[in-house]
């Protein structure tokens, strides 16, 4: 039956950002898909868990350095027994006229969004061919991988090169089994987006654009992933899916 390809049941995933939005939200269609989910988190994910239960393991990590990946793949195989599913869903957003952006803000952004993403897939993918299994990863993507946006650049550069590795990866991986690619949320309700959705006419302005005349949820964005993390998708390997309420068709 087909409704059976889209199941996750037996599966282990590691979901970054698990304690709000995005994040959360994907724990949560995941185990109602069947899998197990370890969620990484700077802060305990406790909401989350209260949610999941027994489903749900928290783990506590800094993502702003590479320091805590051997400890999250480690912790999650010692809880669940192994590691089918990657989504690398944390990330982080600075905003400033590029005429007078930080190196901080450029450093900071780009460690969290790109460089662990990075080293936090490749953990992964070793211990899925230690495995001979196979696996699944999903990498947060954004608008910003396709577009230039205004006073981000540091989050765009992050972002437009999820896109690239999500590529990359998936034309050097898919030999074994391995499925890369990559979710682009629009413009969601979520933490990175509280101050457009404060200021009334950027708010506004955005909504002009949207098609679907909304700001979208972390519920919107729990089919794709649950699609690209489960055997119906065995056979798309390195794209980016967009999930916007049809921004880029305007």
């Amino acid at each position: 039956m087909i409704l059976d390809r889209f199941s996750l049941s037996g599966k282990v995933a590691v979901v970054t950002g698990s304690n709000t939005g995005l994040g959360q939200g994907i724990c949560r269609a995941f185990a109602e898909a069947g899998a197990k989910v370890a969620g990484v988190s700077r802060r305990p994910s406790t909401e989350t868990a209260q949610m999941l239960g027994d489903a749900f393991y928290n783990i506590i990590a800094d993502l702003s350095t590479v320091e805590p990946i051997e400890k999250i793949i480690s912790e999650t195989v010692e809880k669940f027994g192994r590691v089918d599913i990657l989504v690398n869903n944390a990330g982080i957003i600075k905003r400033q006229d590029s005429i007078e952006f930080s190196e901080e803000n450029w450093d900071s952004v780009l460690n969290v969004n790109l460089k662990t993403v990075f080293f936090l897939t490749q953990a992964a993918a070793k211990r899925f061919i230690k495995q001979g299994t196979g696996g699944k990863i999903i990498n947060i993507a954004s608008m910003l991988s396709y577009q230039g946006g205004v006073r981000v650049p540091s989050y765009t550069a992050s972002k437009a090169a999820i896109k690239g590795i999500t590529m990359t990866l998936a034309n050097e991986w898919a030999k074994y089994g391995i499925n890369v690619n990559g979710i682009a949320p629009g413009y969601m309700a979520t933490n990175n987006t509280q101050a457009l959705r404060d200021d009334e006419e950027r708010s506004a302005d955005i909504l002009a654009r949207i098609p679907a005349g909304r700001w979208g949820t972390p519920a919107d964005l729990e089919g794709a992933a649950v699609f690209l993390a489960s055997s119906a998708s065995d056979y798309v390997n390195g794209f980016t899916v967009a999930v916007d309420g049809g921004w880029l068709s305007r």
